[in-house]
């Protein structure tokens, strides 16, 4: 009797590790078709080239190997770019309190070309985090990064003094260190969510 509830037990064991092991493959087996999935049909896949405010050509590919949060925005904004910009910027001071997350990248890129070019961004970018990469070029490589992401962009008409504002799509984006789309948030969003947002995405992730 002992003989053959061991061999019972033996067998289970068996089943019951079979069965773990056909379960973690079928789980990693998803996990690498959502990956795919991600990859195929994540905004802001495509690359960019656009400069930084000392003027060097700066590609979408040249951020890989970091997490990046990103905003599309323009230095004249009144209200809600620089509101935005400083919650970024407290979200991304609240992750560098944990020295062993990864350095996260913050990336502004204008939406207004035209009156926001290195020297405007350099002296607008100031007053926020002192790693906030700004980033600008030619009317049409800023459409193009912004149709990447699916940004709206429209420029209002001018006034009198030839001032004009951008209605503009109001979200930050979350990139990979694969330069996958991970989330993105809006202006409800607090900095403190926005921190617990990216360090549970950090923990999750694994690399293609």
């Amino acid at each position: 009797l002992r003989h053959r509830l061991a061999v019972a037990s033996a067998v289970a064991a068996v089943a019951s590790a079979g069965w773990l092991y056909l379960r973690h493959q079928k789980e990693q087996q998803q996990r690498a078709r959502r990956l795919r999935h991600l990859r195929e049909l994540s905004l802001g896949q495509g690359d960019f080239e656009l400069r930084d405010t000392s003027g060097t050509p700066r590609r979408k590919a040249d951020l890989l190997g970091r997490w990046v949060l990103l905003y599309f925005g323009f230095t004249h904004c009144p209200d809600v770019c620089p509101e935005e910009l400083q919650k970024l910027s407290r979200a991304v001071e609240l992750l560098e309190r944990d020295p062993a997350l990864p350095p996260v990248q913050p990336v502004f890129v204008t939406v207004d070309p035209e009156r926001d070019d290195e020297a405007a961004l350099a002296r607008y970018l100031r007053d926020f985090h002192p790693r906030l990469l700004g980033l600008t070029g030619t009317p049409e490589q800023v459409r193009e990064a912004a149709a990447k992401f699916r940004v709206y962009v429209s420029a209002g008409p001018r006034d009198a003094d030839g001032d004009y504002v951008v209605d503009h799509s109001v979200l930050t984006f979350l990139l990979d260190p694969d330069g996958i789309l991970r989330d993105c948030y809006g202006r409800s969003r607090t900095a403190e969510e926005l921190a617990r947002s990216v360090r549970a995405h950090m923990d999750t992730y694994e690399a293609l």
